[in-house]
């Protein structure tokens, strides 16, 4: 059995994730790399065959490390999509997906990986969006699945207190990184099986979204990795650590008047002006 610091990462093949397994490295860390897919990484990188929606996959995953470490340093469940568009014109698989991989995911991994973590003395990273706390329209379905990863987060401080196992949340900007060029992707898939009606009735809404998000500069995904390393690597890490925009919108719009809130979020997103 290693004695080394060992660290699980979900997600390990895209974006956050992969700028998290790469550092984590550097810093001399055991890493292994949860990927649903064929991954490639720096030698010392232990790609770990994991997807989060199959509870085999998670169980046979955890056996496997429990079978080379005494326990880990931490699990960063990193792994998410983002599903976008009405409500009324996103599919229930599409929502399915949203809310299997951000909420129901971390939870299976953290289930099956908390012996691990009780016996390393570990923590628990999870990367939520400031979406967690405040609701975007065209986002709900991304906003619900980060609010269950958020109470899951909070609820599991406390049940894991007596332990002292930390569980921290990350919540990054808008940052470069693929997942957003997906997420259209899918969006403009389902829009496309859509009732053509109904789409019509969203065209303005569609568009002034569209106009706002690229008023919004992707930051670099280095910077996340870099809190996350941080929140890893932390004697006595915080409950929670912003990026970029995320300090506002997670901390100030919350505090605000529901009214005032809803205002203010309409006027950025360009929505304030829409009749139907």
């Amino acid at each position: 059995m290693t004695e080394e610091r060992a660290v699980l990462v979900t997600g390990a093949t895209g974006g956050i994730g992969t700028a998290t397994v790469r550092l984590l490295r550097r810093r001399g860390f055991t890493v292994y790399a949860g990927a649903r897919g064929r991954a490639e990484f720096e030698p010392g990188v232990r790609v770990l065959p994991l997807d989060v929606t199959d509870p085999d996959s998670v169980a046979a995953a955890a056996k496997r490390v429990a079978g080379e470490v005494d326990g880990l340093w931490a699990v960063v469940n990193s792994a998410g999509v983002i599903v976008q568009g009405p409500l009324e014109l996103v599919p229930a698989d599409e929502w399915r997906r949203q809310v299997e991989v951000n909420t129901l995911g971390p939870a299976t991994v953290i289930r099956e990986f908390l012996p691990l973590i009780r016996a390393g003395h570990g923590r628990i990273v999870n990367v939520s969006a400031a979406t967690g706390r405040v609701a975007m329209p065209l986002l709900g379905a991304l906003s619900a699945s980060k609010a269950g990863l958020e109470a899951l987060s909070n609820a599991l401080r406390l049940e894991l207190a007596a332990w002292r196992i930390p569980v921290v949340v990350i919540e990054p900007g808008t940052t470069e990184t693929e997942i957003f060029a997906r997420a259209r992707a899918a969006a403009d898939a389902a829009l496309q099986q859509a009732d053509r009606e109904r789409v019509g009735l969203y065209q303005g809404h569609l568009a002034a979204y569209e106009k706002a998000m690229g008023r919004f500069k992707p930051g670099p995904v280095d910077k996340v990795a870099d809190v996350i390393v941080r929140a890893v690597e932390a004697r006595r890490p915080r409950r929670r650590y912003a990026v970029a925009e995320a300090r506002t919108l997670g901390a100030i719009l919350p505090k605000l008047p529901p009214a005032l809130r809803d205002s203010l979020l309409a006027t950025s997103l360009g929505l304030n002006h829409l009749n139907p």
